[in-house]
Formats: C-alpha cells, sequence, structure tokens
C-alpha cells in the first residue's frame, strides 16, 4: 500500500511516518507538509527510509499538478492537518474553518482525482477530536462554534467520499493524546478523565491503531475514544 501522510511535521504526523517506515504492509509513503520531511532518527530495527517521498504543498488547500502525480496509485490517507482548539483561539474562526475543513475536502478531492490504487477502495481517515459534535441540535458544551465546526467537516467528509466513489472514509476520535515523557500532560489527561469519563490514549498506541484501520479497513464509524482504547488491548 502506498500511503499517503498529510501533515506529516505535526505531533501526529511525525510518528506516523516513523512508524509507518516499519509496517511490511505499506510500501511507499508520502509525506505531505509545508517543508521538507526526513525520516526520523528513532527509527525501529527494520524501518524502510527508502519508502519515503516528502512533497511539499505551499497550502493545504493548494494542490499543483506535480503534487496529484505523487498522489496517484494511492491506497489510504491519514489526514491529521487542523488546528487544536486550545490554539484556535490566536487565529480568526474562518481560518480555522479553512484549515480544518476546506482543506479536508481539497485534499481528498485531489488524492481522487489523482487515481487510487486498484481494484481496492481508497481508504481516508480522517483524525477529528473526542468533544466533536456531528448534531447542532444538541448544542455542545465545549467550544460549542468549534466542536459543530469539527462536527461539520465529519459529516462533509462521509459525504464527499461517497460522492466521489471508491472512497471509504472515517472519522478517529481520540481524547487527549500523551507522548513518552510528558509527566504534566499525563497527570492532566488522569485528572481530565475522570471528569469527563474521556480516556487518553498514548501517542504510539493511537498511531498503531489508525495505520491498522487504513491497512485492514475500517471497523466502525467514528472511532471513538473508548473504541480506540479496546483496540489497543486487542492489537
Amino acid at each position: 500500500m502506498k500511503l499517503i501522510v498529510a501533515g506529516a511535521t505535526g505531533f501526529v504526523g511525525k510518528e506516523v511516518i516513523r512508524q509507518s517506515l516499519s509496517r511490511h504492509e505499506i510500501t511507499s509513503v508520502v509525506a505531505v507538509a509545508r517543508k521538507p520531511v526526513s525520516a526520523p532518527d528513532n527509527l525501529d530495527a527494520g524501518a524502510d527510509p527508502s519508502k519515503l517521498r516528502s512533497v511539499v504543498v505551499r497550502d493545504y488547500d493548494d494542490y499543483s499538478e506535480e503534487v496529484k502525480r505523487d498522489f496517484a496509485d494511492a491506497g489510504a490517507c491519514i489526514w491529521t492537518v487542523a488546528v487544536t482548539p486550545t490554539k484556535s483561539r490566536a487565529y480568526d474562526f474562518e481560518e480555522v474553518k479553512r484549515i480544518c475543513q476546506t482543506s479536508a475536502l481539497t485534499g481528498l478531492r485531489a488524492m481522487h482525482d489523482a487515481g487510487p490504487a486498484k481494484p481496492k477502495p481508497f481508504r481516508f481517515l480522517y483524525m477529528s477530536g473526542a468533544m466533536v459534535e456531528r448534531e447542532p441540535a444538541k448544542k455542545p458544551w465545549f467550544m460549542p462554534e468549534y466542536s459543530l465546526m469539527r462536527g461539520e467537516t465529519e459529516t462533509e467528509v462521509l459525504a464527499l467520499a461517497t460522492e466521489l466513489g471508491g472512497v471509504e472514509a472515517a472519522c478517529v476520535r481520540p481524547g487527549l493524546i500523551v507522548a513518552p515523557g510528558e509527566i504534566m500532560k499525563s497527570v492532566v489527561s488522569s485528572v481530565l478523565g475522570g471528569l469527563t469519563g474521556i480516556p487518553s490514549i498514548a501517542l504510539g498506541d493511537l498511531t498503531a491503531v489508525m495505520l491498522d484501520q487504513v491497512i485492514e479497513g475500517f471497523e466502525k464509524e467514528p472511532l471513538m475514544p473508548r473504541d480506540l482504547a479496546r483496540l489497543v488491548k486487542e492489537r
């Protein structure tokens, strides 16, 4: 499988790149970012950095014909591009929406236009968040405008996949993501988990499960925090 990783320089994107270079099912990794991407130093034994191809874009809603040629024959994409809830306060909301929503839809169209691998369907995994809400009537308590926008994005991604044909889409909604050595974040995640009932997840575990899903097929949609915790235990 040729895998596209959008947002390859981000917190999650970097780990997706690192692990994907060790997965034998993945023969090629297209790292999409606004600056060049190289193989990380902390690769696992048996990793093959020659599988990595760095593709630089001006922005995530602007794809040249050359970039589309790099997308050709891909079997899946893990889309990690977004503005997080805490960082969103520093931007105009329309810019947050463009990054979180418009870019994802434009990216999916570009990948489909490029001609995915056949005969398997092209799998598009959109990374969202635990507090996202697709139903406006439910009036989410957590950053309602942001949460509803991300929910709207999920709905539009799924609808576009159906419209395009030959595409399977799913959304993954992790809770707080914790990396090794982040002691304070681990403490915060434990407190939030107790208050909200939403389990946190280790970065490595989340990435492994997302790779399993695009390689083997989506178990369900959306993948909620407790689904992710279960899938980690079942690996």
